[in-house]
């Protein structure tokens, strides 16, 4: 048989609507499936050389709409193009919390454990313990719950509201300038006075009932074999990203180096209005960024989107991320 090339387009779909309707005409009611309502668990595991490595969610952070004074130095109108040319929403900026787990085959470690029960930053977070749950990890079995630093999106989900804590078999390894500088009363006050009065207290009440767990951690130091701190000061007084090395492989869980994965990496030298030396969180920034890029390591961020895994590219001045292939199969 031949086709006439001149067929248009318009016979094609009217032919092809005409056979549905035939079709549907002659068959039996198909039955209706429900609506789901619920995503997938909010886990991702992958491999780090002999390690076991799962991204877990705590959900989604929401800094609500674009404003002046968010990332300092952009303005309201550039933060709105910058997420309009990427195709992000322009109504609500949302961060995701990357919390991560790795196995070594003789201990588990937690880095950073989500917000808990606050809503500071939105009605979503505090899903880590349900997706813990539905990665096959009891709280019970992790020994080491490592923080980045001490925010309320990295350390709320230490311990439930009445104190009791969710990982009662863990040390808790942070650095001491963060646990000094975020349970000091003392520095509330100044144009922020009752954000800083929440954060402080609220870590107050996570942190010090704990104190006895804590393990301070210092630059360069293995906090346990196969994860090794890094200061990377800037964003807090502490802030520290860690490299977890098995079999020659590496990763890089790079905590609050940067806050949004497309704004920052086109403008590495934005300040973020939670940081406590902008200056200073930029200097760091630049020097995980070269890492990144020089040595090829992939790297989890906690607040890019989920599962916060890729690689980091320079682009010009700039950087690019890119975001990991992600696997159906170990």
């Amino acid at each position: 048989m031949i086709y006439s090339s001149s067929l248009s387009r318009r016979h094609l779909l009217a032919g092809a609507s005409a056979a549905a309707a035939s079709a549907l005409l002659a068959s039996p009611a198909l039955a209706k499936a429900p609506l789901q309502g619920t995503p997938a668990p909010g886990f991702y595991r992958f491999k780090v050389g002999a390690f076991e490595a799962t991204v877990v969610s705590d959900g989604p952070l929401d800094l609500g709409e674009p404003k002046d004074g968010v990332f300092v130095g952009l303005s309201k109108d550039e933060m709105v193009r910058g997420l309009t040319d990427n195709f992000l929403p322009v109504d609500n900026v949302r961060m995701e919390q990357n919390t991560l787990l790795i196995n070594t085959g003789d201990k588990l470690a937690l880095l950073d454990t989500g917000c808990g029960s606050s809503r500071m930053f939105g009605q979503n977070a505090g899903r880590l313990l349900g997706n813990l749950k539905a990665a096959g990890i009891d709280p019970k079995d992790i020994d080491a719950v490592i923080l980045t630093h001490a925010h309320p999106d990295h350390c709320w989900g230490l311990a439930a509201d009445d104190g009791v804590p969710h990982f009662i078999n863990a040390q808790i390894y942070m650095a001491q300038a963060d646990l000094d500088f975020w349970t000091d009363e003392s520095k509330v006050g100044g144009p922020a006075a009752d954000m800083m009065k929440a954060m402080i207290g609220g870590t107050r009440k996570q942190l010090l009932p704990l104190r006895d767990r804590v393990v301070f951690v210092k630059d360069g130091q293995e906090v346990i074999p196969g994860i090794q701190a890094m200061a990377a000061p800037g964003h807090t007084v502490g802030h520290t990203v860690y490299v977890i090395t098995s079999q020659g492989k590496s990763l890089v869980n790079a905590g609050d180096i940067a806050h949004h994965h497309v704004l920052v990496t086109e403008k590495p030298k934005l300040k973020f209005a939670f940081d406590t030396d902008g200056d200073l969180a930029v200097a760091s920034r630049l020097r995980v960024f070269d890492m990144l890029t020089k040595d090829r390591v992939p790297f989890v961020t906690y607040h890019f989107p989920w599962p916060g895994l890729g690689h980091l590219a320079k682009n010009g001045d700039a950087y690019r991320y890119v975001p990991a292939s992600l696997q159906t199969v170990l």
